[in-house]
């Protein structure tokens, strides 16, 4: 952690607590979007060892962390600063009939011991962290040698016909899609570029990151080194 780092800007907007969390969780839990999150599991798990413990930091309602967990393979916890999102996943996660462990916590300040997990993942939220390099640096020091973190987000470069193309495919309804566009609208401005996050990766303890864009998202995968052996 970068006890020094001075906080990113951002636009203090509605925080995700009570009812503007319980929106988002109803409008992010479509059978649509649920499916896609099941799709994302396999793909972002595969490879990983049986028994491997997985992060996801800001879950928020928890649909990508419970998918993985239900996949049976895995110890699957989530990190949210969010005390209503942790409330919501922990219930979504029982509905499911799936063992997930979800605490609410600060990315830049993770109440894990060090080398704790063998995958992290972050979705959607990372432009949002007030304390990036912070964060990344508790991704780095909460991973086992070997391991990975995949954090996906938007892109400043996605266009408008990328995003109205990523509403189309929620399968929202009228009033569902139009808030949604002007949402991602409003984001899209504090994401990152490509090379403001390979700058970002170059000054953490990563020291590099590999980057792949679709749609209006943006995947950075960082990886930890290996141990030496002498």
């Amino acid at each position: 952690m970068q006890a020094t780092e001075a906080g990113r800007w951002r636009f203090k907007g509605p925080e995700m607590e009570g009812a503007i969390a319980r929106w988002y969780a109803g409008i992010r839990g479509s059978d649509r979007q649920i499916e896609v999150y099941r799709q994302q599991a396999a793909q972002l798990t595969g490879g990983l060892r049986t028994g491997s413990r997985v992060l996801e930091v800001a879950p928020g309602p928890g649909y990508l962390a419970i998918e993985i967990a239900r996949l049976g393979r895995f110890e699957v916890t989530g990190l949210d600063i969010s005390r209503t999102f942790v409330e919501i996943a922990g219930g979504n996660a029982s509905k499911a009939g799936v063992t997930a462990a979800f605490r609410q916590g600060d990315a830049a300040e993770m109440p894990f011991e060090d080398g704790s997990f063998e995958l992290v993942i972050c979705q959607a939220a990372f432009k949002n962290f007030a304390r990036p390099n912070s964060a990344i640096s508790e991704m780095h020091r909460v991973l086992k040698a070997g391991g990975s973190a995949v954090i996906d987000d938007m892109s400043r470069e996605a266009t408008h016909t990328d995003i109205a193309e990523e509403v189309r495919g929620m399968g929202l309804g009228r009033l569902g899609s139009l808030t949604t566009t002007a949402t991602l609208e409003m984001l899209r401005r504090r994401a990152y570029s490509r090379g403001q996050f390979e700058r970002l990766a170059e000054a953490s303890p990563f020291g590099t990151c590999k980057i792949t864009t679709a749609g209006i998202g943006m995947r950075m995968r960082l990886t930890k080194p290996e141990v030496a052996v002498a």
